[in-house]
């Protein structure tokens, strides 16, 4: 054997001997590394018995490793850095000298002597800052939170004193409903004959025809609106998204043909509107109604109010003055008496005004059907809100996303600003004019995590947005952390038209002490 190979032999034994039996071993399982008596040792799954000599002395024994807490011999172990002044952790065996200074041992226990510097002082110090500072916003932002939660509780208490409120209404309403119905249906004298006799009045053809024209021209006004806006967004993608590389001619003609096409004088100065003449803001808000006119009512109240003399009888004001209970007899007795002028000659069938009350009636009944419908929606549309106040799938187990529902966020970015409003839609919007792009609307939270934990409420997935040109539609990941303000800081398009945006929100920061614990701290 060479000479120096017989020198090194002693020289390893001695240095294995003299290696610290409990070097990588966490302090909770320190009491188990104890020699017996005997001098002898356990393997950790009590498969084997060692020499306690044999702990530590880079060589596996124990089919678990465990007998190597401090080497790289043992597949499948870890090695514990101490790392005082700092949090200790664990490395994998087979990282333990290897002459590599990991950061997760800043200590440098897992390396030989002197090979890496003992950092921990310098990082712990770094850490705590950052830490406290962590804990200034979490603290400050938990105060927040709790805000939040007590606008939950105040909301479901609003929300059910607003459904209690409406359930009195409604039976209230329904009962005017069905007297309002008993009423139509006594005042109804108008035959169908005489109503089909008028609707052949010039007047009232003229009436469907201009009725006809109107919905005409939406049609058309709505096929030229919707074929702009398409084109619009056509060019809009072209722009922003157009790869000059691929050295598209046309869609370069295109897109410099929009550039430099001058703007219409019409779109400069506000173009003038004769007088009477509807704007596009009336037009937008108002030829529906317009279009939905009750022309058979509107032919009645004609009738009526050309025939109904300056000063209205006191005849047909009466029932303003009769208690509820008399009103039957009376109406019984004015029909009555109507007929007996009708037959005298003294008034005429048409001057009675029993068609135009009939019609009345009729409308104060549709009215009042509609305020007990819209009563009824109301009040489910409240239920179903106080389900989702605590529900951990909704707005939180506590209620503290309630607060910031459709509440929107921006964040600008080159050309355009993101706007984010929870709950409802996030959106693309050009700062120098042009279309605004949908992203989607809210569909989800973390679904790869339980509901009512922290993951959850980190992410949210808004989908379904305005299809791309030639790509798919429009999508949003949100990425939520603690923070004192609800903000956007960051987005990124990850592939073509998927974006991911990055924020904070007080809705997240959970009072120090409840939040789960990821790490271990000498």
């Amino acid at each position: 054997m060479v000479p120096w190979l017989l020198l090194a032999l002693p020289l390893g034994a001695t240095a294995a001997a003299g290696r610290d039996k409990l070097l990588g071993v966490h302090p909770s399982a320190l009491a188990k590394y104890t020699p017996s008596k005997s001098n002898t040792w356990k393997c950790l799954d009590g498969s084997k018995e060692i020499s306690w000599n044999a702990v530590n002395d880079d060589y596996c024994d124990c089919p678990d490793g465990s007998d190597e807490p401090g080497t790289s011999a043992c597949p499948d172990s870890r090695f514990w850095c101490k790392n005082e002044g700092h949090i200790g952790a664990y490395i994998h065996s087979s990282r333990v000298g290897d002459g590599l200074c990991e950061t997760e041992c800043c200590d440098g226990s897992d390396e030989r002597p002197g090979t890496c510097p003992n950092r921990c002082k310098e990082i712990g110090e770094a850490y705590r800052a950052k830490r406290d500072a962590e804990l200034k916003i979490q603290k400050t932002g938990s105060k927040i939170r709790s805000t939040y939660i007590a606008f939950a509780h105040k909301e479901r208490k609003r929300l059910e004193d607003l459904a209690a409120s409406l359930e009195k209404d409604i039976v209230a309403k329904e009962k005017e409903v069905e007297k309002l119905r008993e009423i139509a249906e006594r005042t109804e004298s108008l035959t169908q004959a005489a109503l089909d006799h008028k609707r052949q009045s010039p007047l009232y053809q003229s009436l469907l025809n201009h009725n006809k024209a109107l919905k005409s021209l939406k049609r058309e006004y709505k096929k030229h609106a919707d074929r702009e806006k398409q084109l619009g967004q056509i060019l809009d993608s072209l722009r922003t998204g157009y790869n000059p590389n691929y050295q598209d001619m046309a869609v370069l003609e295109a897109d410099g043909e929009e550039s430099s096409t001058p703007e219409p004088e019409s779109e400069k100065t506000e173009e003038a509107v004769d007088d009477g003449l509807w704007t596009a803001d009336e037009l937008d808000s108002e030829l529906d109604d317009l279009i939905g006119t009750d022309y058979t009512s509107l032919l009645l109240e004609h009738e009526d109010h050309i025939n109904t003399p300056t000063e209205d009888s006191l005849l047909f004001k009466i029932t303003s003055y009769i208690p509820d209970a008399w009103l039957p007899q009376y109406e019984a007795w004015k029909d009555n008496f109507v007929d007996w002028l009708e037959k005298l000659g003294i008034v005429s069938e048409e001057s009675s005004g029993s068609s135009t009350e009939a019609t009345r009636a009729q409308q104060a009944l549709t009215e009042a059907n509609t305020e007990l419908n819209h009563m009824r929606r109301e009040k489910t549309e409240s239920e179903s809100d106080v389900l989702k106040i605590f529900n951990p799938e909704h707005f939180g187990a506590e209620g503290e996303w309630k607060k910031l529902d459709d509440t929107c966020i921006n964040h600008e970015v080159g050309d355009y600003t993101y706007e984010l409003c929870f709950f409802k839609e996030a959106k693309q919007k050009p700062n120098k004019g042009g279309s605004n792009f949908s992203l989607g609307r809210f569909q989800s939270w973390n679904k790869d995590a339980r509901p009512g934990s922290p993951e959850y409420y980190s992410k949210q997935v808004y989908q379904h947005g305005t299809r791309c040109w030639n790509g798919p539609e429009r999508s949003v990941v949100v990425l939520l952390t603690c923070g004192v303000e609800n903000t956007i800081y960051s987005v990124q398009e990850l592939e073509k038209c998927e974006y991911q945006f990055k924020g904070t929100s007080p809705a997240l920061c959970l009072p120090p002490g409840k939040e789960p614990q990821n790490h271990e701290e000498l």
